[in-house]
């Protein structure tokens, strides 16, 4: 999927949380794959390719971030944006869907999962926020700038500057390099396109509360036998790999399955989407035998 087919392919379901913008392809049982911080639904362009196939998959971009369109003053946290993805398939209708989440989307989908269990055929994540073991020092310090307001200058210079941009993002890509100037642009530009939407993202980097919502997720989480895989890059510097993954094994209760990835860093189902693809494949397909 190419920057030009990922935005003509744009669509928006109508929401009382306002038009969330998605896209999808193929048909069959719905997966839903939940995007990173900054990013939005094109990180999965690998995945929404690969496996179309299989399922239909649909790739929405969270309030405040991308493309979709909400209000200034909606809150953003982790709980509200899993309410919002309820929201969503209802309007879709859509009851079931196989969940895909990375980085905060993996967030998100935890807490979807937990307060709508009946909701989540499987559930599978990649590196994210896991339980109270976060922000890190690194992730904090980056809360801390945003906070101070230096993002909205930040994202400005990035958006001029190819080089400025991919140097920022290596702390989570393995191979910034391979981003291409229009990747960048699509991820990119909404960010700063209003003071509207830096307020937004102001609000989702106050993680307090998010955390608050993800804990308080932990008994459902543990109790839950929604068949669920991880899928971690061990090179992650954003999130703690050791005491994140002894987490997950201990209180994600439907656990099937562990994968990690050698010297994959943060944001790897963008940049490795055929693994990512093979090993989801793989676990559906094992979930339905």
């Amino acid at each position: 999927m190419t920057p030009e087919e990922f935005h003509a392919g744009r669509r928006f379901a109508a929401t009382p949380f306002g038009r969330i913008a998605y896209v999808e392809r193929g048909s069959g049982p719905v997966a839903l794959f939940v995007h990173g911080l900054p990013l939005c639904g094109y990180q999965w362009r690998g995945q929404l390719d690969d496996l179309a196939p299989q399922r239909r998959c649909i790739a929405l971009d969270l309030m405040g971030l991308g493309y979709s369109q909400v209000g200034a003053q909606q809150q953003v946290t982790l709980g509200t944006q899993a309410q919002m993805v309820a929201a969503f398939l209802d309007a879709l209708n859509i009851e079931r869907a196989d969940l895909v989440g990375n980085d905060t989307g993996g967030g998100v989908c935890q807490i979807f999962a937990a307060r709508h269990p009946a909701r989540a055929r499987s559930l599978s994540l990649t590196n994210c926020e896991v339980h109270d073991l976060w922000p890190n020092a690194l992730l904090t310090a980056f809360y801390q700038g945003v906070a101070a307001g230096a993002f909205g200058e930040l994202m400005q210079q990035m958006l001029g500057d190819v080089g400025l941009a991919r140097q920022q993002l290596a702390i989570a890509y393995e191979q910034a390099g391979a981003l291409s100037p229009q990747d960048l642009q699509v991820h990119l530009q909404p960010l700063a396109a209003s003071a509207e939407r830096l307020e937004l993202f102001r609000k989702f980097s106050n993680w307090a509360d998010s955390r608050a919502e993800l804990v308080d997720a932990a008994p459902r989480l543990q109790a839950s036998g929604i068949p669920a895989q991880v899928i971690w890059g061990e090179a992650d510097v954003i999130f703690d790999t050791a005491p994140s993954l002894a987490w997950l094994r201990g209180n994600l209760g439907g656990l099937r399955k562990l994968t990690t990835v050698p010297r994959a860093m943060l944001f790897f189902p963008e940049e490795h989407p055929r693994l990512v693809s093979t090993v989801l494949r793989a676990f559906w397909e094992e979930c339905s035998a």
